[in-house]
């Protein structure tokens, strides 16, 4: 007995070291090989390539004040679980993340919340306010801050928002999109803020563009991540290009700006000019388009009923086809569109207006499942025109990234626009035309406009540096150059928010679409490609929780209790049969 007490007590102390030491091994091993297993489905919790080499170059600690704490609605509450766990998985690759969550309303003091909110809406951000439903049948609302500010070193805070607003999309709908995209818009804010130096940007002037005023609030958003200059080229050889000369007196060409915006040109461009954006694009420059073929304005209806639109000529057309669209003499009307108001009378000395369907102002949807578009609400347009791919550029992508509704009616020009239209039911069977897309991504190898047409003493020449055909490069072409343009407030006279209509209150994701169109453009795909991650969203069926609400109330209270005095009679007979054969 006591050999056996003896050889049981060894074999314990065996089986514990061989324990401690496979720990130890593991530990051991787990310091040199890194790796993590995301058991999820969709992969949820696995970081992109582009995130992990992010993480992996940073050298100092970037820091997230983020504002969702406090007592929120069941959806917040989930985004806020995502943020850290995401925030978390980051970590998980460097040190050097560090975050804080931060209730605004914490103090409880009214004077020393409107302070706090005051410094959170100048610092960027952005409130949502919620109309929450308790369970007695009242209601509240409620102020949420449902973003957060970046930092890095001595760097300027940038400030980000978690939640992605969809027009026709419910509350949890727009909370799981925001879940979906979280690690884009974190990973996105950790790159712009540790840039070391700003990418040029530059606004094209001199043919009629956008003044500093129409394009002032996209300027200023994105002079936070860019540095943005206006340029009138002027037909000068070094306004887009910058030459170097090495060792062997070798003169090398590079583009001066790291991408170019030309925002509604109203006057032709002279083959200078042409020339020159030509040749920085074939140096590898990037362009984003925003051009109208037809001239329509609203201006033209402030003091009269109709107007007319005509096509405009702006010397573009044999430069875009040659890089692969054409677009269309015509505008494009569509039933799912933007309202405009309408002075119907006037009533103590107050303007009465009344909001009409206005087929003009078309509401923009993705036209494909690029990660530029994707997940993004309504854009706004004015008067845009349709566009066509064409077959003349080999070897260039041609991505359709915005497009009308299946209810879209084409109207070739001269086009004759009228107000009386707003006080007629539509004709819905003219509405008949399926999307028509409005903007295109292009991207590969360009060939010149210019290839084989000038003479061979100006492709000699090594200070015009003059190529055939381009460096991979890209370049996106929307028919609507009011797309960037915002709103001046009609009190003040200040610019609105890009994407904000006052008259109608409503925010469109304009903005959004030109910041990720220069993104992508600068960036390139790396980055922007996280957008195009899915993520499976298990939404509740509202409709069925609210028709069986209280048959699962009953379920989930009566069915453990019968099951506990079920096993209490089940063990209660078990112990008497045991025990009576005693």
């Amino acid at each position: 007995m006591e050999n056996k007490r003896k050889s049981l007590k060894k074999n314990q102390i065996v089986s514990f070291v061989i324990t401690v030491v496979i720990v130890v091994v593991l530990n051991v091993i787990g310091s040199f090989v890194f790796t993590r297993f995301d058991l999820t489905s969709e992969k949820r919790y696995t970081l992109s390539p582009t995130t992990k080499d992010i993480l992996n170059d940073l050298d100092d600690y970037v820091y997230f004040k983020v504002y969702l704490e406090g007592d929120f609605p069941a959806g917040f509450k989930k985004l806020r679980r995502e943020t850290k766990e995401m925030l978390d998985e980051f970590r998980a690759y460097t040190k050097y993340i560090d975050y804080e969550f931060i209730n605004p309303t914490e103090s409880g003091n009214e004077a020393e919340i409107m302070e706090t909110y005051k410094q959170l809406y100048q610092a960027g951000l952005n409130p949502t306010n919620l109309n929450v439903r308790n369970s007695d049948g009242s209601s509240k609302q409620m102020v949420i801050w449902p973003c957060a500010l970046v930092s890095y070193r001595n760097n300027t805070e940038i400030a980000i928002d978690l939640l992605e607003n969809q027009v026709g999309q419910s509350d949890e709908e727009a909370l799981n999109a925001s879940m979906q995209n979280l690690e884009f818009r974190l990973i996105d804010a950790v790159k712009k803020v540790t840039r070391l130096q700003k990418p040029n940007i530059a606004f094209i002037e001199g043919h009629g563009e956008l003044g500093e005023q129409d394009v002032y609030d996209i300027t200023r958003s994105l002079s936070q991540n860019y540095n943005v200059v206006r340029l009138e080229i002027g037909g000068r050889i070094d306004a887009l290009i910058h030459r170097t000369q090495d060792t062997l007196r070798d003169v090398k060409a590079f583009p001066s700006y790291d991408a170019i915006v030309i925002a509604k040109p109203m006057q032709p461009f002279d083959e200078k000019d042409k020339f020159l954006i030509d040749q920085y694009i074939m140096h590898g420059g990037k362009v984003l388009w925003l051009v109208e073929p037809v001239y329509a304005t609203m201006d033209s209806l402030q003091s009269q009923e109709s107007t007319v639109g005509m096509e405009q000529d702006l010397n573009l057309d044999d430069m875009l086809f040659k890089y692969g669209v054409r677009l269309n003499r015509d505008l494009l009307l569509d039933l799912t569109c933007a309202a405009l108001p309408v002075r119907t009378g006037q009533m103590g000395g107050q303007a009465q207006l009344e909001f009409f369907r206005w087929y003009y102002f078309p509401l923009l949807q993705a036209a494909s499942g690029h990660p530029m578009v994707r997940n993004m609400n309504a854009i706004k347009a004015d008067f845009v025109s349709s566009m066509d791919a064409t077959t003349s550029a080999n070897g260039i992508e041609q991505i359709p990234l915005l497009k009308t509704s299946d209810y879209t009616k084409v109207s070739g020009t001269p086009v004759f626009i009228t107000l009386a239209m707003l006080r007629q039911t539509p004709d819905r069977r003219m509405f008949n035309a399926k999307g028509k897309t409005v903007a295109y991504l292009l991207k590969g190898s360009f060939t010149s406009l210019y290839a084989n047409r000038i003479p061979q003493e100006i492709v000699d020449d090594q200070a015009t540096d003059f190529m055939e055909e381009s460096k991979p490069t890209a370049m996106i072409v929307v028919a609507d150059g009011d797309l960037i343009r915002n709103q001046i407030d009609i009190r003040t006279r200040k610019p609105l928010p890009l994407g904000f209509d006052q008259y109608t209150q409503n925010t469109y994701a304009n903005k959004e679409f030109i910041e990720n169109a220069i993104s992508y453009l600068v960036d390139g795909e790396g980055l922007i490609d996280i957008r195009s991650r899915e993520l499976k969203v298990r939404l509740l069926d509202m409709t069925k929780i609210s028709r069986e609400r209280t048959q699962w109330q009953i379920v989930n209270t009566l069915v453990p209790i019968a099951l506990i005095v079920a096993l209490g009679f089940v063990m209660a007979f078990i112990r008497k049969k045991k025990y009576s054969k005693k």
